[in-house]
């Protein structure tokens, strides 16, 4: 995968809320969590889960989930 962003963290999916339209995914990265609102769609697509290894990938004020 290449992105232009270059804020790039590795971490954990520690939990994942799922609301009517968007996901609240905590991340941990290092001991500290990240916390990125995705839509349920992205979740789905990503097959997402906690447990996963995913990348936190920061860009000006949004932060991506990749797989």
């Amino acid at each position: 995968m290449k992105l232009s962003a270059r804020n790039n963290l590795k971490g954990k999916v520690v939990a994942i809320d799922k609301g009517q339209i968007v996901a609240k995914v905590k991340v941990d990265i290092g001991g500290q969590t990240i916390t990125s609102l995705v839509s349920n769609e992205a979740v789905d697509d990503l097959a997402l889960k906690v447990g996963d290894d995913v990348q936190a990938i920061i860009k000006s004020s949004e932060v991506i989930i990749g797989k």
